[in-house]
């Protein structure tokens, strides 16, 4: 013996705009004639399958990103700086190249961005260097070379990144 409905269940399905009993007869018709003859293709698609990308790849595509971000290359699609500036010399007269913007902490020329960032990821590839240089299935000799590269690349992007700051605000930390 079937379930009876409870009134519940006939309030939802009268209440459907999906379901066939409540559906117009000509709205039916329209949906049913051309159904009747045609008949739809038998397609047999295949899902196309992705493969994942390699570790490297994506250690890649994650350092050029923190590269593009720590540059500011929002700010200079945003503002449009110009990539290098200039400025006059007082005593000759002629016109130097600057590549850092002096005096204004929130402000900065292209080129100025992209060294600056470039200090942040060799800082950071320094890290990861020194990070596989305690693998222990390592030879000792590939250790040391990475702990050396790894110690040296912190050293050069700290003092490089100082040398920027105090290059752009002469008075700072003095």
């Amino acid at each position: 013996m079937a379930p009876k409905p409870d009134s519940h269940t006939l309030a939802a399905s009268s209440s459907d705009p999906s379901s066939t009993s409540s559906m117009d007869p000509l709205l039916l018709f329209l949906n049913f004639l051309p159904y009747s003859v045609l008949r739809p293709p038998r397609l047999r698609l295949k899902l196309p399958t992705f493969t994942l990308p390699s570790p490297m790849t994506v250690f890649s595509l994650v350092l050029l990103t923190y590269f593009m971000v720590v540059s500011g290359i929002v700010y200079d699609v945003i503002v449009e700086p110009p990539g290098i500036g200039s400025a006059q010399d007082p005593y000759t007269g002629s016109v130097k190249p600057l590549v850092f913007m002096p005096g204004r902490v929130n402000g900065q020329y292209i080129i100025e961005g992209l060294s600056s960032g470039f200090m942040f990821v060799v800082g950071g590839v320094g890290i990861i260097l020194m990070d596989l240089a305690l693998d222990k299935n390592r030879a000792k000799s590939v250790k040391v070379s990475y702990a050396t590269a790894g110690i040296s690349s912190v050293v050069i992007a700290y003092v490089m990144s100082m040398l920027f700051v105090r290059i752009k605000i002469p008075a700072y930390l003095h």
